[in-house]
């Protein structure tokens, strides 16, 4: 997100974003220094803090400008759950990367790491349980349950590449979507917001989750320098949306040619050249595109149903943000 942006983003929320980074640094201290020492190693290297930052908008507009305890604890739950769930990511792709910087799991090995994420997975609990926000506490654990649920889905269908549209969206729907989705069900439910008002919420943190990951496999296609190199995707043999489409809309003889090049040859230079030529030469990007617009557009009337704030601004914002970002 280029600083001007989040800038801009976080104004209406800057005095919640600072007193929340200490909330959150405090909510990780422990009585064993290495632990201590890697906790404070993770939270140095954190990324844009787009979870919290729905958090707090989302709490703002739909409580008059106002914030609580509850929201400050919400928004800590989301991050240490998604930072241990990230740790937990790393080693299980054998990642030694993070934002650039080395993963934990590079650092101090693999079974540290895995405590280290278990570490914050309980400290998220035990913070909602210390203060009784058992329904803060429900989301997010419905959250875990999903995103867990999104990625065993994803490697079981990768093996075969036999993802229809529909089991795509299911995928990303739970692997990405439901944390953002939790992110704002917990700003509207912090603030005791009514149920249809959580739910719309929820709604709205999905369908830009949605938006979100389409736009990154759409990066997959883009010549610019981003984080990850053009083809990458197809390297990894992940079926992406205008993969998909062209696959399911090629001729018998194509859509073989196709399956065989992701599934046999996807490390070979040209071959994923070629896949990406026929990609877009038959739709798949515009395809890709205009769905992507539709979950923006969908998001977007949501918003509309309330009275116009700086809150609503910055979260409109946000949405055209997931769109129109640069990597």
């Amino acid at each position: 997100m280029p600083m001007k942006a989040v800038a801009q983003i976080k104004l209406p929320i800057e005095k919640e974003m600072e007193l929340f980074e200490k909330k959150f640094s405090n909510s990780m201290i422990s009585k064993v220094s290495l632990l201590n020492k890697i906790t404070h190693y993770v939270v140095n290297r954190k990324g844009k803090q787009m979870r919290p930052m729905f958090v707090f908008l989302i709490a703002k507009m739909n409580n008059q400008g106002a914030v609580n305890e509850r929201t400050y604890r919400g928004a800590s739950v989301i991050e240490l759950i998604h930072t241990a769930t990230l740790v937990h990511d790393d080693v299980v792709d054998d990642s030694d990367r993070r934002r650039g910087f080395f993963s934990v799991n590079a650092l101090w090995k693999n079974k540290i790491a895995v405590l280290v994420g278990d570490f914050l997975l309980s400290k998220g609990l035990l913070l909602s349980i210390d203060n009784d926000d058992f329904d803060l506490l429900k989301i997010i654990s419905v959250a875990v349950r999903e995103m867990s649920e999104g990625e065993l889905l994803q490697i079981e269908k990768a093996r075969n590449l036999d993802i229809t549209e529909a089991i795509y969206f299911e995928i990303i729907r739970q692997k990405t979507a439901t944390l953002i989705a939790a992110c704002c069900a917990m700003g509207a439910k912090s603030v005791h917001a009514s149920e249809d008002k959580v739910e719309a919420m929820r709604s709205f943190g999905e369908l830009i989750g949605i938006a979100f990951q389409i736009k990154d496999d759409l990066f997959d296609y883009s010549d610019q320098a981003i984080g990850k190199p053009t083809g990458i995707d197809i390297k990894e043999q992940k079926m992406t949306l205008p993969l998909i489409y062209a696959i399911n809309n090629a001729s018998s003889k194509d859509k073989s040619w196709l399956i065989n090049s992701v599934k046999n040859h996807n490390k070979d230079k040209n071959r994923v050249k070629q896949v990406i030529a026929y990609v877009k030469s038959h739709g798949g990007l515009d395809y890709a595109q205009q769905q992507m617009k539709d979950y923006q557009q969908k998001a977007l009337a949501i918003l509309d149903t309330y009275p116009s704030s700086p809150y609503k601004d910055s979260l409109n914002l946000m949405v055209n943000y997931v769109i129109d970002r640069k990597k």
